[in-house]
């Protein structure tokens, strides 16, 4: 009679296992197929796929997280920048320009943050109007990013440095952007 029982607890055990696995594989697969309408498709499976359990098939959640993780990483290259923004031996220019983009990438954080508070607020989400604010808040945020490494057009190697820490977030801004704007048009 025992080994009965433990075989039914096995047999439900491993049945939950595979529910399981065959959830979290459709869930992958759900972030895979969204960010195939993502500029950066590979980079947006990248950072979101980790949080496929979070997500599930869920377009607002994909487009939540996705906000969320350009914030994140804008976070990172603004503190990244500001290291930067020490090093002695810069040119006056350098400096304004420096100034300049430690000035949009705060913008930019802000704006980041204004739409992930507006898209998790309740009984806001599906407004038009809302997503549309949302939508030109992220498009802002990402012409900040991509804005900041202009200052630097007279020194390619300042300019290099820049881009090269500026990219990634841009690159998520811009992914974000993407999965707002597919969860807005789902959302008419």
């Amino acid at each position: 009679m025992e080994s009965s029982y433990s075989l039914i607890i096995l047999l439900l055990l491993t049945s939950a296992i595979c529910l399981i696995s065959a959830l979290e594989k459709t869930n992958v697969e759900f972030i895979r197929t969204s960010c195939g309408l993502t500029t950066y498709p590979t980079l947006c499976f990248k950072s979101l796929s980790a949080r496929a359990g979070a997500i599930q098939t869920s377009p607002k959640l994909l487009a939540q997280t996705a906000l969320s993780v350009a914030l994140d990483t804008t976070r990172t290259t603004s503190s990244s920048m500001v290291k930067l923004s020490k090093v002695h031996g810069m040119a006056p220019l350098e400096v304004a320009a420096m100034k300049d983009c430690l000035e949009l990438l705060s913008d930019s954080m802000y704006e980041l943050q204004r739409s992930l508070h507006e898209m998790r607020r309740p009984g806001s989400k599906d407004s038009r109007l809302v997503m549309r604010d949302i939508q030109t808040w992220v498009s802002s945020a990402m012409t900040d990013e991509d804005t900041c490494t202009e200052g630097f057009k007279n020194d390619l190697k300042m300019e290099s440095v820049v881009r090269g820490k500026i990219v990634k977030a841009a690159h998520l801004t811009s992914n974000a952007l993407a999965l707002i704007n597919s969860y807005a048009s789902l959302s008419r």
